[in-house]
């Protein structure tokens, strides 16, 4: 757990009570540090964010930064760092990505209103927003494809030692809004679905001990709140307040723990924004059961939205994404991460889907015309925190417009699949004058700041036209006196330059600099600021003549600011609308995105139902499939069948699988994985046809890592994982499972790998796949009627393996090591010694096989959930009377395993 206010943050800059023993400035500094104690303190000072204490210790260290010091208190140095302004964006996402917060002060007064009250008086400063990793807005800090997630937590006690805990998810970036319950066990589960940036709970949830090595796992920094006001009452009454209404029913129906998180939630943002207000949409239900269930371990396994290495690259999601919007991106990493289980819903995604397969003109037409579509939601969010500028009204004005331009392509089209049509009708839905009077006002060249101006078109607006000349003539009479300054001082590097703090001011070099500071020129100049390199110099006459600039300049941006104000009150007046558009734009975005991918790639629609069907012709891995493609190499597609092998079968196949390494059974496992994935998240996928009856929950055990920062070995992480689906597998889940039992002595690991076959087939009941190197298991085929053998066919050509990547029925007789140590680069002495090695031992084998093992062992030895059938006194118990009858020292093995089977049909 990365914990967002830490310790050191949260001492105090300076004793309060020493406050009159330093400058104002320091003064102020204290008494705003000492109200955000838990945050990085951003001072404005001129150009310059500065940090002092404890602050600047902790920003010097994570973004790498001289740290110096400014005077000192109670006679110690005051340590101090700081960021340029206009470079603060950077250091501030560099914080945030190491799990901080920080409080921006900004100066709340003009500098020449401090001066009214005395020399000594300081500006007026005051925190104009926190800014944390879950509520942050500024498209440089945001990644265009992801969500920006804050996630609360509450809870519920249901019993004595169980309870229900709420989730609220919130992206303040687009004023997505989510609850949901869950139960302790589901919390990671959740947490890994939703990959929230900033996780927020009570203290009493964080401090509680059965969750404190959760908290401290998770790779999430994680805010703990005081309770008081997070009660589902008072949670209520905000929700009603925020949104407006008298009761929270037109929104759903929602749980104590679901209220309570959305309170909490909101209280967070409320208390992050200092009193703007997000363009939060009304909470919606999600309901656990509507999205197959996918553990981190799992998710880590099969690298759905990121590979082993914490990469995006070479992810299953970064390999079908095929998105042109960044809204569209963020969407279909939501389906990528919560696969839905309701085939109706499922089937509406593949309708649309398919109808932009077929039609292969309207899917290049959406393409090209979602390709102009900026980020609206993430652009109204930000008008709405008052934090927009005019490239953001420019973007809403250009998404508008082409919503429109797409809503009249699918017009043409006429009759639409569900989606599609929800989609066309949500388009229409906003006032179509309104990108009409953005693109009349704004100009074609747009500052990202509102402040700079000159964002109003020329001609839109007569007085201001007349201000702006006045500003472009006075503009060349600066230059005027900067051409004369350098002539006269003969300092060709002297130029005037502009500041919010000095205003109009000559900068030259610091060795010239010191000539300014004597006669003659110190009667002409007045020292203003010295810097590292430079120092700045104000005039009379250049004082004078920024008074007549900053008038016409003054009034010039005021009239800008009240048309920016304008536009952003008529664009929030269409905010509901503009969301809906929005979020239409990216489902179209997704739709086209994976038709195009299902047309280039040769994927087809799968077939998915209510059933407990799994059968893939020709599947294939799309990670894989795609890096081969890249180095023009063929994939080798494969057959998979997990159904039941009859009408009357208790439960879906086992497959078990074995064959060398290298041979490729591993991408065989997740490649059938991946496709159940793909299905059910409403895309088509790579085979030649695939049914599958809905997966509710999805595990993976593949490859080898231990967790030593837990004290876990490799072998120890995968008894946890095995067990984890052991208990919590159903009939409806999908199991893949590599090389279990591996990493002990052999005797053991074969031992566990045939109990947990056993389990699967008798218990969980699942559509397994099952890799191992046991060949041993392999009899188990033949004694169990829902587990199938397959193995990966290779051959050998001179002495060498070559992998042929094909599954076909059947069990390997040998698993190739010593050719794959030879391929790897064993020593050729080590690998002849292997050879020989393996002769005495495969001698030893064929002498007293292991596998007789299987004939001898009896199976189903598996302890049933049952209850204890009382049987009533004077009735005749069968299966007591069978036992008695049974005398085990006179009996072969084959009469006691007939004899076994006998006295299971009677219990």
């Amino acid at each position: 757990m990365r914990q967002s206010s830490s310790p050191e943050t949260a001492r105090p800059a300076a004793p309060a009570a020493a406050a009159d023993r330093v400058t104002p400035m320091m003064a102020q500094y204290v008494e705003i540090k000492a109200a955000n104690p838990d945050c990085l303190l951003f001072y404005r000072m001129g150009d310059f964010y500065e940090l002092f204490f404890a602050d600047a210790e902790i920003a010097s260290r994570t973004l790498g930064i001289v740290l110096t010091k400014r005077g000192k208190h109670q006679g110690d140095d005051i340590p101090m760092c700081g960021v340029p302004v206009e470079r603060a964006d950077d250091y501030l996402q560099r914080l945030i990505a190491a799990g901080h917060r920080v409080a921006v002060c900004e100066q709340t007064e003009d500098p020449a209103e401090a001066r009214k009250r005395g020399n000594k008086s300081v500006v007026k400063r005051d925190v104009v927003r926190l800014v944390t990793p879950g509520t942050i807005t500024e498209e440089r800090l945001l990644e265009p494809g992801r969500a920006s997630l804050l996630v609360a937590v509450a809870r519920r006690k249901t019993g004595e030692a169980a309870s229900l805990y709420g989730l609220a998810a919130i992206d303040i970036s687009t004023g997505r809004f989510t609850v949901m319950e869950t139960p302790q066990e589901r919390l990671g589960i959740e947490f890994s679905r939703l990959e929230p940036r900033e996780i927020v709970c009570p203290d009493a949830i964080h401090e509680d001990p059965e969750l404190k090595e959760f908290w401290r796992e998770i790779a999430v920094p994680v805010t703990p709140l005081a309770r008081d006001g997070l009660d589902a009452a008072s949670a209520e009454r905000r929700l009603k307040e925020f949104f407006g209404v008298a009761t929270l029913d037109a929104f759903g129906a929602f749980t104590r723990a679901e209220i309570a998180a959305a309170g909490a939630a909101l209280a967070y943002v409320e208390r992050t924004q200092l009193g703007a207000r997000p363009p939060l949409s009304a909470p919606v239900r999600d309901a656990g059961s509507a999205t197959m269930l996918i553990d981190a371990a799992t998710r880590a396994n099969l690298e759905l939205t990121r590979t082993l290495s914490g990469e995006r690259q070479g992810s299953l999601l970064a390999t079908i994404d095929r998105t042109v919007t960044p809204g569209g991106a963020r969407l279909l990493a939501e389906r990528l991460a919560g696969p839905l289980t309701d085939p109706a819903a499922i089937a509406a995604r593949h309708d649309a889907v398919e109808l932009l397969v077929a039609d292969a003109g309207l899917r290049e037409d959406l393409r090209s015309a979602l390709e102009k579509v900026p980020d609206v939601a993430r652009a109204l969010a930000r008008l709405s925190l008052d934090r927009g500028g005019p490239r953001d009204l420019a973007a809403l004005g250009a998404g508008l417009d082409a919503a429109r331009a797409i809503a009249a392509l699918l017009v043409r089209r006429g009759e639409l699949p569900i989606e599609l049509a929800r989609a066309m009708r949500a388009l229409g839905e906003s006032d179509p004058d309104l990108p009409v009077r953005l693109n009349a006002t704004l100009a074609d060249e747009l500052p990202l700041n509102r402040r700079d101006g000159r964002f109003v078109r020329e001609g839109f607006d007569a007085a201001l036209d007349e201000l702006r000349l006045l500003q472009v003539d006075s503009r060349k009479v600066i230059a005027q006196l900067q051409a004369r300054y350098a002539a006269e001082t003969n300092c060709r590097t002297l130029r005037i330059k502009h500041n919010a703090m000095l205003g109009y001011f000559v900068e030259v070099p610091q060795v010239a600099g010191e000539d300014f500071l004597r006669d003659p020129w110190r009667a002409t100049f007045v020292h203003r600021q010295t810097m590292s390199d430079a120092m700045r110099f104000s005039s009379v006459e250049l004082g004078e003549l920024e008074a007549k600039i900053a008038s016409a300049a003054d009034r010039a941006l005021k009239l800008e600011l009240a048309i920016f104000a304008a536009l952003s009150d008529a664009v929030l007046a269409q905010a509901e609308p503009i969301k809906a558009a929005a979020l239409a734009l990216a489902e179209l975005d997704v739709a086209a995105a994976l038709a195009d991918l299902a047309t280039r790639e040769g994927w087809s629609r799968p077939q998915v139902d209510d059933g407990i069907a799994f059968t893939i012709e020709r599947g294939r891995h799309p990670v894989v499939e795609a890096a081969l493609k890249r180095d023009g190499k063929p994939f080798v597609a494969n057959d998979t069948d997990l159904s039941p092998p009859s009408t009357d079968a208790k439960g879906g196949r086992i497959c078990l699988i074995t064959g060398p390494n290298m041979a490729g059974k591993s991408t065989f496992l997740r490649q059938n994985a991946l496709i159940a994935v793909l299905a059910q998240m409403g895309s088509f996928v790579p085979a030649t046809s695939a049914h599958i009856g809905i997966v509710d929950r999805l595990f993976s055990r593949v490859g080898a890592a231990d967790d030593l920062a837990r004290g876990r070995s490799t072998f120890m992480v995968e008894m946890v994982e095995t067990a984890a689906i052991l208990n919590q597998a159903g009939p409806r889940a999908l199991v893949i499972l590599d090389e279990i039992g591996r990493g002990t002595a052999t005797f053991d690991g074969l031992s566990i790998a045939w109990a947990a076959i056993e389990n699967l087939h008798e218990i969980n009941r699942c559509r397994s796949l099952f890799a191992t190197h046991y060949h041993e298991l392999t009899a188990l085929g033949d004694r169990l009627d829902r587990v199938a053998n397959a193995t990966v066919r290779v051959t050998e050509w001179k002495g060498e393996v070559v992998f042929l990547h094909e599954v076909v029925p059947g069990a390997a007789d040998r698993s190739y090591g010593i050719q794959v140590a030879k391929l790897a680069g064993l020593p050729p002495a080590v690998v002849e010694r292997a050879r020989a090695i393996l002769g005495e031992l495969e001698k030893t084998e064929r002498e007293k096989p292991v596998a007789s093992l299987v004939d001898d062992l009896p199976l189903f030895a598996v302890p049933q959930r049952r209850q204890s059938v009382v049987v009533p006194e004077g009735e005749p118990d069968g299966l007591r009377e069978a036992l008695a009858g049974i005398d085990p020292d006179e009996m072969t093995p084959r009469e006691a395993l007939e004899a076994l089977y006998r006295l299971k049909g009677l219990s």
